[in-house]
């Protein structure tokens, strides 16, 4: 019998976290965070991981993994959340997978064949050689030649990723989406996705980054330069993050700063519901019906989830 999972995805600021941390009461459930960025210790306020005091005691886990120095790959994630998953299943816990980063989410709900993504250095370096003398831009204009899908999904200035896609393709001579093996899913998921009208997820996306800056992210990154970290760091591409790396570099005013990590989060928010708009996996719920989505999801998609949690309390008193 497959191992019964809960995913919650949606874009970025819509409220992900909050209906995970109602589902998980009602569900005697712990987390299982599918963020790329929140793997990372010390990145604390740029990618709104909770305080211990503010999760409930719930326990939350894929989070402060890695070092921001290292790269944290999709299949080092896989493996990790995966023992993490059958574990808490094995303390008769419901585990529930919440992010904001669809390849992480995929990497869990369906098979990937890493075995063919083996690396090719020489190959990548080439490839850093030619981004350093054309361009970030001609190497995204040269994967949308030879995977449009993957060119849409990642950010033109996601180096890491697009030389990552690229060499797949090389390797293998197929796209990212054909070396998915479509082999028989480890888990039994069900995935709830969150929206928001545009205009309101705005809001929340400006309302956040303003919160960012008073809770100190321009301290964060200092903390973090002065334990290493460089802006070509894959840990240092994340919204946030490479603006306010251009901002102490006397590139951009703190104003324009703020504005470019705005207009950043509202692009990374439109590849995420791009990423997941045609799944008929996912049981789309309005974030603006806050009152009765528990109750919807209950009656409408987790039947049965509810009554099968010994220990859990009734979903109304989650609110």
């Amino acid at each position: 019998m497959k191992t019964r999972i809960l995913c919650i995805v949606g874009p970025t600021a819509v409220g992900k976290t909050e209906l995970s941390l109602q589902l998980a009461e009602a569900l005697s459930g712990e987390i299982v965070s599918a963020d790329s960025m929140q793997v990372y210790r010390g990145m604390d306020i740029g990618t709104a991981k909770l305080l211990m005091n503010q999760r409930r005691g719930i326990v939350h886990h894929m989070i402060d993994v890695a070092d921001p120095t290292e790269v944290y790959t999709v299949h080092r994630y896989a493996v990790q959340a995966r023992k993490t998953i059958d574990e808490i299943a094995l303390r008769g816990k419901t585990p529930i997978v919440v992010g904001g980063t669809g390849l992480y989410v995929r990497a869990l709900t369906e098979h990937f064949d890493f075995t063919e993504t083996r690396e090719n250095e020489a190959f990548r370096a080439q490839l850093t050689a030619r981004a350093e003398r054309e361009g970030v831009q001609r190497l995204h204009e040269e994967l949308m030649l030879r995977d449009p899908e993957a060119a849409t999904r990642i950010h033109p200035n996601d180096l890491r990723r697009i030389i990552r896609a690229l060499e797949v393709n090389e390797i293998t001579g197929k796209t990212l989406h054909e070396n998915w093996n479509q082999g028989d899913s480890p888990y039994d998921s069900v995935m709830i996705g969150l929206t928001l009208s545009r205009d309101a997820l705005y809001q929340r996306i400006d309302a956040r980054v303003l919160q960012m800056m008073e809770e100190g992210l321009l301290d964060e990154v200092e903390r973090l330069r002065a334990r290493g970290c460089r802006r070509d760091m894959a840990s240092m591409q994340a919204i946030g993050y490479r603006q306010v790396f251009d901002f102490f570099e006397g590139l951009i005013s703190r104003e324009a700063m703020i504005d470019e990590i705005k207009k950043a989060s509202r692009r990374y928010a439109k590849r995420q519901w791009s990423w997941y708009r045609n799944d008929q996996s996912v049981h789309w719920y309005d974030r603006s019906e806050d009152g009765m989505i528990l109750e919807m999801i209950r009656d409408r998609v987790l039947q049965g989830w509810f009554e099968s949690r010994s220990g859990s309390q009734p979903l109304g008193g989650t609110r």
